[in-house]
């Protein structure tokens, strides 16, 4: 307990109306972009698994200009869409690059985020082949994203979501 009368974990979190303290996110969790405001990823990856096409989500843009997910489809959802709009391919590897598969999840990402305010909305995802996991070194046991391990270890793609200069 501190002087204020408040016990500081870490946690973010909301007072309803009857009072009760509802956790939404972790302090440490939070990113800041380019442009000085604070984003909590957690919630706004909540809505993003509203969709039925998104097995995983993660939002990045620490020291961007704009929030961006890496987005683990689910798969089978996505070779089914792919089959029905006549895409010639069920290689993940393709459909990941595939820009009408693109297109299905940024339309998807947009339309369950339209409460957002503006520097919190998704501006860009990039599709991972590869669901995140404990022995990836992704996630912690309790299957919580290890941030920095994804930032680092998909640098490349992190970087090739913001290299048209709108990082």
């Amino acid at each position: 307990m501190t002087d204020d009368g408040w016990f500081k974990t870490g946690d973010i979190g909301t007072l309803d109306e009857d009072g009760f303290l509802r956790i939404t996110d972790r302090k440490k969790e939070l990113f800041k972009t380019s442009g000085g405001k604070y984003i909590a990823p957690q919630p706004i990856e909540q809505m993003i698994k509203g969709s039925r096409f998104v097995n995983q989500v993660v939002l990045v843009g620490n020291g961007r200009k704009f929030a961006a997910a890496l987005i683990v489809p689910d798969w089978e959802r996505v070779e089914s869409y792919a089959e029905l709009k006549g895409l010639n391919t069920r290689d993940h590897a393709e459909l990941c690059k595939n820009p009408r598969v693109i297109d299905l999840f940024e339309r998807q990402v947009a339309g369950l985020t339209t409460e957002l305010p503006n520097y919190e909305r998704v501006k860009k995802v990039a599709l991972l082949e590869h669901e995140l996991s404990i022995e990836g070194g992704e996630l912690t046991p309790t299957m919580k994203v290890k941030r920095r391990v994804v930032d680092e270890k998909y640098k490349d793609v992190i970087d090739a979501i913001y290299a048209d200069g709108n990082s």
